[in-house]
């Protein structure tokens, strides 16, 4: 087994019990139109997150994060990461939600990094644009898809800037946008799964603690 340098979360419903975007929809009256994005079969993924945005126009941040603070955690999320950091393992966040939900979250459980689209705010309040953290629209490596962030180039990238292999790495998801770093991850796993993720994962697991069990 590798010495593993670096463990890469996926948010929402991986680290948090929940998705962010939909709370806040909930709380904030425009779940439906998040749905007909997310259903439209004509959009691409990562077109589908630029228009998600627009729905958030005209609201303050500080109203998302207090909205976002009040999704529980995942079941084990702190003591795993208190373990990681113990081991001087470092730690990430790569998720297709946004980069100030993202951010709030790496505070509150002393992760090292996070990576996420950045929903554009002018005095803290959200104009609707979305800067993609996909820059070259590259394609995942399920289907050919374009997501609004590609997890497995993050991945890659992280690495090389901390000088380590990608098999000194774990990565840990629930969700189609996941399998790029699943599957580039020297162990990929799949957590509260689809059928799909699992396929390119190298354990499945409903509890964050298997982590434990690989480094």
């Amino acid at each position: 087994m590798a010495d593993v340098k670096l463990v890469m979360f996926d948010m929402d419903g991986t680290l948090i019990k929940g998705r962010g975007i939909f709370v806040i929809a909930e709380k904030k009256g425009f779940i439906d139109e998040l749905w007909r994005y997310i259903k439209d079969p004509y959009l691409e993924y990562y077109e589908k997150s630029i228009e998600i945005a627009k729905l958030s126009k005209g609201f303050k941040k500080n109203e998302y994060l207090e909205i976002f603070q009040k999704v529980p955690l995942q079941s084990n999320a702190q003591e795993v990461i208190s373990e990681l950091k113990k081991r001087n393992i470092k730690t990430a966040i790569a998720t297709d939600s946004y980069l100030m939900l993202a951010e709030d979250l790496k505070h509150r459980l002393n992760i090292d990094h996070a990576f996420a689209n950045d929903l554009v705010t002018n005095d803290d309040v959200i104009t609707g644009e979305l800067r993609i953290h996909n820059k070259d629209l590259v394609e995942d490596i399920s289907g050919n898809k374009i997501y609004s962030i590609c997890k497995g180039c993050v991945l890659e990238q992280l690495c090389k800037d901390m000088n380590i292999n990608l098999e000194q790495t774990i990565a840990i998801g629930d969700g189609i946008v996941d399998i790029g770093m699943i599957n580039k991850a020297g162990t990929g796993i799949a957590f509260n799964a689809t059928d799909e993720v699992k396929k390119y994962a190298d354990v499945v697991s409903d509890d964050l603690k298997i982590i434990l069990d690989y480094i």
